[in-house]
């Protein structure tokens, strides 16, 4: 069977647009974290100031909790994308009572095994990319943790040794570069939902999109979040 005929004009359409609309929002989120104010730039600011006062503490306890406590999330992350991509692996192993199941729900679209295979396939991808994303997140925190391990001594900052902003800059881009791939793999998540508005209809499918896009935006952009953060 033709691959390009397995769905129709409309389903294509609609996948180009959830694809473009992904890609073209992670493209502009990483452009105005430059430019604008953001979530991710304001936390970065505090992120800086916390890993420049860890340069004048010794021992340095707090910033060794405060990493492990940071690193927890994208670990729980990361194990929940597991379960979620083998939950879809045994529905793909059983599409065809799934696809029964499903045709018994009034408002979802009536499709074929293959469709709905196709579909189950697209969110394993999706989930996919989400854990490749979790996990390199949690494996640089393990890199700041080691930075913050073998920060100088503050006598040494004191003194003029070592550069106390240098240090707490690369530090602080460390935490910011993982912060980005979890975020990464949390954006997944917002457009895996978008996706299951496929079952029911490619219109919804659209909708869903466009709905992940104006939620991701106000978060990032407008939350009451970032207000109360930019107040210092």
């Amino acid at each position: 069977m033709n691959l390009l005929s397995i769905l129709s004009i409309f389903d294509w359409l609609t996948l180009a647009w959830f694809v473009a609309a992904w890609a073209g929002y992670a493209w502009y989120a990483r452009r105005a974290n430059a430019s604008e104010f953001s979530l991710l730039q304001v936390t970065n600011r505090y992120r800086y100031e916390w890993l420049k006062q860890a340069t004048s503490r010794d021992p340095r306890m707090i910033d060794a909790v405060i990493t492990q406590t940071l690193s927890t999330t994208p670990s729980f992350f990361c194990s929940t994308t597991i379960l979620v991509i083998g939950g879809l692996l045994a529905i793909l192993g059983t599409s065809d009572k799934a696809v029964e199941l499903v045709r018994d729900i009034p408002f979802v679209a009536r499709t074929s095994a293959l469709i709905f295979d196709v579909k189950i396939i697209v969110l394993v991808v999706i989930f996919v990319y989400a854990f490749f994303r979790f996990s390199w997140s949690m494996r640089q925190y393990t890199f700041v943790a080691l930075v913050i391990g073998g920060m100088p001594p503050p006598s040494t900052f004191q003194s003029g040794e070592h550069d106390r902003e240098a240090y707490a800059e690369r530090a602080a881009r460390l935490v910011a570069l993982a912060v980005e791939s979890f975020n990464d793999g949390l954006r997944a998540y917002y457009f895996a939902f978008a996706v299951v508005g496929w079952f029911v209809s490619p219109l919804v499918f659209a909708l869903a999109t466009a709905g992940v896009l104006v939620i991701l935006y106000r978060r990032e952009f407008k939350s009451d979040v970032l207000a109360v953060l930019q107040n210092d």
